[in-house]
């Protein structure tokens, strides 16, 4: 499918608030989250905490991070 010409000057005529609700309408139709990988990520977080609890890694100290 493609975008045609007429439809992009079309959304360029809306007045800037609707030209946001636009904007936001189609990142959220993009930003649909993967139940497989939100899966594999938690399986991560867990297993990395799990490790942190166990002494067998380190914590990294929030200033050192953001540095």
């Amino acid at each position: 499918m493609s975008v045609n010409n007429a439809l992009i000057a079309k959304a360029l005529e809306l007045k800037p608030q609707d030209k946001i609700i636009l904007i936001e309408a189609l990142i959220t139709s993009l930003d649909k989250p993967d139940p497989e990988i939100s899966k594999k990520w938690i399986q991560e977080a867990e297993a990395r905490l799990k490790a942190y609890r166990a002494g067998k890694t380190k914590g990294i100290p929030a200033e050192e991070v953001f540095r």
